[in-house]
């Protein structure tokens, strides 16, 4: 059973065969080493090979920054490092070990990471025996760590080498080489649900790399191409302005509509973004409209949102603007002002990168008298949080046209 195997890792230290994960074999199809690099649950690294040092032989990402200082200090700064936060942690407290476990297969997917939370969290199925030195206590509160995609068995996996004197390395006792690293489907393990997978309206709660196959970028441009441009470990996406501001293009018309009448359109291209924008439910773009007159004051005309907008218990759609890659979609939006050339329509483009957590979290908060203690501090913070990510992405100004 999957929950056992993970349960019980550090008690069984299980050797592990990576018989796709040889030089040659890592260098063959990428969807045959994808599958096997991305087992489910992952195997425990099981025993440390002769020779190995303890450096070499630790899971931590601090150890593997001691020789990649540059891609350690980037994986610092991203979301990556944060899969394992407050967000996740109050809501490991209502899960039983199987629902937990389906999260962290992407949140913190190393079977020793799972052990160690299953020992935190007191789940049934937790190992009796402490963790192996090169396991540090707090490797399950570091998130999607370097090991998740790097270590399997003690061997260090990465791309290919952009210099042949690389591939010479003795580090780790040597290293596997594959083209898998930059294929998209790398990354798919985690932002593809299966066809079996969760899905409201009957569509997955995560498709963005069906999105990026059906988008004219595929074949051209894979995801490490614009979230690991250079192979740095950055990952950048929505929470990141300038990420967000290189995927759409937003134009702002503004035209009469009858006497007094006016109507706001802006028309919003996906340019950049190689899958639908926003890809998935969490966050929300909002087209806040508003009348400026010349002295400043503001009348906020309306707000249209860009996204995916379900309900807390993602059971039933409220409505979906995304904009699929290479599309556009056109918002209008009709008001009153007045005869005269003295104002001016502005359009503020507002992203809420974690608008449905933001929802989800305060509305768990109103049931706090129901919850276990140990969640409310954690439900809190990630709340807190969810509330400084808003930002504003652009502003636009057009000036009516007056007829004499």
């Amino acid at each position: 059973m999957k929950l056992h195997r993970a349960g019980l890792v550090f008690a069984l230290g299980a050797a592990v065969v990576l018989g796709a994960c040889t030089p040659e074999g890592g260098r063959g199809d990428p969807a045959a080493f994808v599958a096997q690099h991305w087992s489910d649950p992952l195997p425990a690294q099981g025993p440390v090979p002769a020779g190995l040092s303890a450096l070499e032989a630790s899971l931590a990402p601090q150890a593997c920054g001691q020789c990649h200082p540059a891609q350690w200090q980037q994986w610092q700064t991203s979301l990556h490092a944060r899969a394992v936060g407050p967000g996740l942690l109050w809501q490991l407290q209502v899960m039983d070990q199987a629902e937990a476990n389906r999260c962290l297969r992407c949140h913190a997917p190393l079977a020793e990471q799972k052990a160690l939370l299953a020992q935190t969290m007191a789940w049934p199925a937790r190992p009796a025996a402490p963790a192996p030195s090169y396991v540090p206590e707090d490797l399950a509160l570091q998130g999607l760590v370097c090991a998740a995609c790097h270590v399997r068995g003690h061997r260090r996996i990465g791309p290919l080498p952009r210099a042949a004197a690389a591939a010479a390395s003795s580090a780790h006792g040597g290293f596997v080489a594959t083209p898998a690293f930059s294929d998209s489907r790398f990354c798919a393990h985690c932002h593809q649900f299966p066809d079996d997978g969760p899905r409201t309206a009957g569509k997955l709660n995560e498709d963005t790399y069906e999105q990026w196959r059906a988008s004219p970028f595929a074949g051209r441009r894979s995801c490490q191409d614009c979230h690991m441009p250079e192979r740095r470990h950055l990952w950048r996406g929505i929470h990141d302005a300038e990420t967000t501001r290189s995927a759409i293009d937003v134009v702002l018309h503004l035209r009469p509509a009858g006497t007094r009448r006016f109507v706001a359109e802006a028309v919003v291209r996906n340019v950049g973004a190689g899958h639908h924008f926003p890809t998935y439910m969490v966050p929300k773009v909002e087209l806040q409209f508003a009348r400026v007159a010349r002295d400043g004051a503001r009348v906020a005309l309306g707000t249209q949102v860009i996204g995916w907008s379900v309900d807390t218990d993602l059971r039933h759609e409220l409505a979906d603007t995304r904009i699929p890659a290479g599309a556009s979609r056109r918002f209008e939006l009709e008001f009153e002002a007045p005869a005269t050339a003295d104002w001016e329509l502005e359009l503020r483009v507002v992203v809420r990168p974690d608008e449905h957590y933001e929802r989800t979290f305060t509305q768990s908060l109103a049931q706090a008298p129901r919850l276990p203690p140990a969640a409310l501090a954690p439900l809190r913070a990630a709340l807190a949080h969810a509330r400084t990510t808003p930002y504003e992405l652009l502003r636009l100004r057009q000036a009516p046209r007056i007829a004499n």
